[in-house]
Order: structure tokens, then C-alpha cells, then sequence
């Protein structure tokens, strides 16, 4: 493939605002175009109706008709510009380059190609943070809106920690597990970022419209289509693979059979990302897609807290997880022999050390240099008929 002729910063800028607003984001088409030709030369032909596809040159039309492309570039960017958003390209120091991992993204499970999946042309961006460093270190945390209180409670504490443990939790801004994790991440005076399906003066849904300014003013909105765009259906679906890409990893905390959030695991397994899945009670139809996640899909991992997250995204060997365990008690240090003795001293009353060999399996000789060292250890005292345990408060009851 050529490289594109160069052309400069501004009108590469322009070209591209004007092209997401002539064709959905991730379109394979224009992608391939803009890589091949640079953004100016491809919006050229657009407007020339040199469009790839009988349905892209009739909206072409339509558009320009109604608004010249440039014009239209000229309106976004002082819209933006009012909201205090501001166009991040790719040449751009900000870019978060991980997203071009997209344009590797193919085939779906059936083999058919995929569209709107490939790398973004912009993002618009609203917040104090460059994108790219914020994303650096970021998680994705996303699930259903009809959450339960089982996976509110799981997906708190799940960003939480990973604020705590300056990672950025990324999600979509929607009811239910995606504004908890933004919440959480917040609540833990982390970053967090919305990845919006409109323009990031119409973050969607309207009742979330306090948390999405909290999260202007201390993370990131950003969105690939211009402001004033509206949150259509499909461009949730189109939204999720920059979730997806964008992300070290991705936990889905509660997913129904058919859902976004596995829509969005499909792709963070495509792009060969850590992809993590918090299990729910087997009842609950929320977290049917979770468990077939577990099931079908040998590459997820199943985490249940921060640090299993942290464990999977991090560096080898910086965040290590102990094994669960039990209550510590004093008799687990003891070795083999001294267990069997100890266990072999009746609860009440005495025994005698021959009694005890027997009830062990030990040699006599051996049991008494193991009543030494329990003595010694405080779990036994001798007493005129015997031995007898000291406390019973390190045994079970």
C-alpha cells in the first residue's frame, strides 16, 4: 500500500472531523482509503462521488446537500470548542495508540467481515487528561444495565481497587454496572473514562447527566462522532470495540444471554486482550452470559475481586494473589507426627502415653519426645493420671 501523500496537520485535522460525519466511525472502507490516500484525498473523492459504495455515495449527496462537508467542520469544532472539548487525531501525541490494534480486527465467530470495526479517525474529548497517557494503564469494566445488587456491590469494589491502584477504569456510561465502575473509580479520586455512542455534548442516557459532568471535570468523555450527535442503537455496538481496543483488559460483571457486554468480549478476545469474567449466582438470568463466557471460551478468566483483576493486567509478578485460606491456627505449624499425638488427647480428661501411640499409630518412643515438644508449645500439660489438653480454644468445636 502507497503512503498518502503528506499533507498538513490542519487539513488532515478537518478532513477527518468531515469524514466521521459523512460515514459511521470504523468504516473498513473509508479506513482503507484514508490509509491509502491520507484523509484529504479521500474526502476529495467523497465529495467528487468517488464513494466505495452505492449506499456511501447516495449519503454523500444527501449530506453535502444539506450542509457542506467543510462548513460542517468549521460548526463541530466551534461547538467543540464552547463545550471545551478539543479533536484528538492520530498524529497527535495524545493518540491512544492501541486502538490501531483494530485494524487487525477481521472476522467474527461465523467468518463473515466484519463492518465498523476499524481504527478511529478522531475522537472528540472532553477532560482535563491526555487521552493517551490516561488509557495507558486502563481497564474496561462493563455489564447490564438491569444490574443486581450482587453485581453493584462486586463492580464497586472491582474499580475501586483499581483506582486505588492508579489504573483507569474505562466504560460506557450507562445504568447499571458502567455507572457503578465510573462512580466507584471516582469515589477512589482515580481517573475514569465514558466512551460514548454520541456526540460528548450528548452523553447518553440523560439520567446519568451529573455523573457524566463529574466525569468531564475529573476524567474523560470522549466519543468518535462529532458533537450534537445523537446516541443512535447501533453506534453502542460500533462504540464497543474502542472499549474493547482502548483497554489492557475488559471485566464483565453480569451479562444476559444476549447482551453488549458480550458483544464487547468478543471483540477484547478478537484483539487478544486479557479478558475477565466475574461469575453470578446460577439463578440469576444476568449472569447467564458470564457463565457461557466461563464455559465456551477457554481464554476468559474468572476474577472475583481487584486482585484478581490486578493480577491478570498487571506486570509478571506485580500483583501476586495469595491462595485463600482458612483462619490461621497454632497446630498448623506442627509436623506430621505431633499432629497425630495431639489429635489422639481426648477433649476431656487424660490419656496415657501408651494409649496414645496406640490411638496414633506411633511407637512409644516417639510419642513421648512429641508430648515433650507439645508441652514446650503450650497445647498439653501432664498431669497424675496422664495427659490432657491445655486449651481446646485452637480446635474446632
Amino acid at each position: 500500500m502507497a503512503d498518502p501523500a503528506p499533507t498538513s496537520p490542519a487539513a488532515d485535522r478537518a478532513a477527518r472531523v468531515a469524514l466521521t460525519w459523512l460515514a459511521e466511525p470504523g468504516n473498513q472502507s473509508v479506513w482503507s482509503l484514508v490509509e491509502k490516500y491520507g484523509a484529504p484525498e479521500t474526502l476529495a473523492r467523497f465529495l467528487r462521488g468517488e464513494a466505495p459504495t452505492a449506499a456511501q455515495r447516495a449519503a454523500v449527496q444527501a449530506k453535502a446537500e444539506d450542509l457542506a462537508p467543510r462548513r460542517l467542520m468549521e460548526l463541530t469544532v466551534e461547538r467543540a470548542e464552547r463545550l471545551g472539548a478539543r479533536i484528538v487525531v492520530p498524529s497527535d501525541e495524545e493518540w491512544p495508540r492501541r486502538v490501531e490494534s483494530l485494524a487487525t480486527l477481521e472476522l467474527d465467530g461465523t467468518g463473515r467481515i466484519i463492518e465498523n470495526v476499524r481504527p478511529p479517525l478522531c475522537f472528540w474529548v472532553r477532560g482535563p487528561w491526555p487521552l493517551g497517557e490516561t488509557l495507558e494503564r486502563s481497564v474496561a469494566v462493563v455489564g447490564a444495565r438491569a444490574a443486581t445488587p450482587y453485581g453493584l456491590h462486586v463492580t464497586h469494589e472491582i474499580s475501586y481497587g483499581l483506582a486505588e491502584h492508579g489504573w483507569t477504569v474505562v466504560s460506557g456510561g450507562a445504568f447499571g454496572i458502567d455507572a457503578a465502575a465510573h462512580r466507584a473509580a471516582m469515589a477512589a479520586g482515580g481517573r475514569t473514562v465514558a466512551v460514548l455512542a454520541g456526540g460528548v455534548d450528548r452523553p447518553y442516557p440523560a439520567g446519568n447527566t451529573a455523573m457524566f459532568e463529574r466525569i468531564a471535570e475529573t476524567g474523560l468523555l470522549i466519543s468518535e462522532w462529532p458533537p450534537g450527535a445523537e446516541p443512535m442503537r447501533h453506534r453502542f455496538l460500533v462504540r464497543n470495540r474502542v472499549i474493547a481496543a482502548a483497554t489492557v483488559g475488559t471485566v464483565v460483571v453480569e451479562a444476559a444471554a444476549r447482551s453488549g457486554a458480550a458483544q464487547t468480549m468478543s471483540r477484547v478476545l478478537a484483539l487478544n486482550r486479557t479478558a475477565m469474567v466475574v461469575p453470578g449466582p446460577v439463578t440469576s438470568a444476568v449472569s447467564v452470559g458470564c457463565h457461557e463466557m466461563l464455559r465456551e471460551r477457554p481464554e476468559t478468566i474468572l476474577v472475583t475481586g481487584p486482585a484478581h483483576v490486578l493480577e491478570a493486567v498487571g506486570q509478571a509478578g506485580e500483583y501476586l494473589v495469595d491462595p485463600p485460606r482458612g483462619p490461621a491456627r497454632r497446630r498448623d505449624s506442627l509436623d506430621e507426627e505431633s499432629a497425630l499425638v495431639l489429635e489422639a488427647v481426648p477433649a476431656r480428661g487424660t490419656a496415657t502415653p501408651e494409649e496414645l501411640a496406640a490411638k496414633a499409630g506411633l511407637e512409644l518412643r516417639t510419642v513421648l519426645r512429641r508430648l515433650s515438644l507439645l508441652e514446650v508449645a503450650g497445647f498439653i500439660e501432664r498431669r497424675a493420671t496422664g495427659v490432657a489438653l491445655l486449651s481446646r480454644s485452637d480446635f474446632p468445636a
